[in-house]
């Protein structure tokens, strides 16, 4: 007897399928993970970077255990993908021993790191229980740039070899940058840098206030002419705003404030293991601690997400919202105040 024939798609198309499906039973195939938000690097821009031996902050941490247990309660739910971020997440000590469990529980794992704590014991065990994807952050082209940036002397090289160490070992990586006033006039070099290794390239402008109200890293931000600008030199973007455009152009289809996939089948887990429905919308937040991801899935996180506008929203008037990126969380953290543009 013959067997049937399975047929091919790609990955693309059956992770359109996944969360098409997922969308409908309000399943969380998609998880992020700050395991801590200390870092090595004092870039200037970032929202979160806390000294490294900081012992307010790795006291208030999750433990090991605690995240084996948060781990565990994810899988159950359907998690998916999941991405373990930061801070920087390599400054953990027990980060091998977490990513080890995450491996053997089943999850698809992208890591965001810096790069500059890649060390060649860390490579050999990325390439033996390999991620889906590692992305790294290239702050600059050149050293200047970068550790301006960064404020830590020697981190451009120990980025360089962090990349290195991952390529010489075929670990899947992917580089970015956050666009800037102090890197702008290097995008184009970076993104050139990318593709003389043969490894994929995004750049980020979205500059946020800091999670303790400084909005000092605002001061970064590129204008939207500027953001333009780089936009239009590449192609390859100018296509996929393009095909964004036709495929999200309208009004949105709900009169709540919040209308992306967030919550729906993304959620986002903070170094204190606070839930909520992405890292923008911290200030509604259901404590593991005090409960189980289930109740906080299926009970805290609908409500908290069905909120109305007050009053007049011209932003739910407009059919660009999707396009503009407008998101009540970055308005919270912009201006206190949910449904400002």
């Amino acid at each position: 007897m013959e067997c049937p024939r399975i047929p091919k798609i790609s990955y693309a198309r059956f992770g359109e399928r996944l969360r098409e499906q997922a969308v409908e039973k309000r399943i969380p195939i998609n998880g992020t993970f700050e395991l801590t938000f200390r870092c090595n690097l004092r870039c200037v821009h970032c929202y979160c970077n806390l000294p490294v031996n900081d012992k307010d902050t790795i006291e208030k941490e999750l433990t090991t255990e605690e995240i084996f247990d948060v781990l565990d309660q994810i899988a159950e739910a359907g998690c998916l993908w999941l991405l373990l971020t930061g801070g920087e997440p390599l400054v953990r000590k027990d980060f091998l021993e977490i990513y080890t469990y995450a491996k053997k529980k089943g999850f698809l794992i992208s890591l965001f790191t810096n790069g500059t704590l890649l060390t060649p014991k860390v490579a050999d065990y990325l390439a033996e229980w390999p991620p889906f994807e590692v992305e790294i952050t290239l702050y600059g082209a050149t050293k200047e740039t970068y550790e301006k940036i960064t404020g830590v002397p020697g981190s451009f090289q120990r980025c360089k070899r962090g990349i290195g160490s991952l390529l010489e070992r075929k670990v899947p990586i992917g580089l970015k940058t956050m666009a800037m006033t102090l890197n702008h006039d290097e995008i184009h070099q970076i993104k050139e840098f990318a593709e003389d290794l043969g490894v994929k390239f995004r750049f980020d402008p979205v500059l946020n206030p800091r999670l303790d109200g400084s909005k000092a890293p605002c001061n970064f931000r590129l204008s939207p002419e500027e953001v333009i600008k780089l936009d239009l030199v590449d192609k390859k973007r100018v296509k996929e705003w393009q095909t964004f455009r036709k495929k999200f152009v309208g009004l949105p289809q709900s009169d709540n404030l919040f209308n992306c996939g967030a919550g729906i089948l993304s959620f986002q887990i903070d170094p204190y293991g606070k839930l909520s429905a992405c890292e923008m919308c911290r200030f509604q937040n259901y404590d593991l601690g005090g409960g189980s991801f289930e109740e906080g899935w299926c009970e805290y996180l609908p409500e908290s997400l069905a909120i109305k506008p007050k009053g007049y929203y011209p932003c739910g008037q407009c059919e660009l919202i999707e396009l503009c990126g407008q998101c009540p969380g970055w308005a919270w953290l912009e201006n206190g105040d949910l449904e400002s543009p």
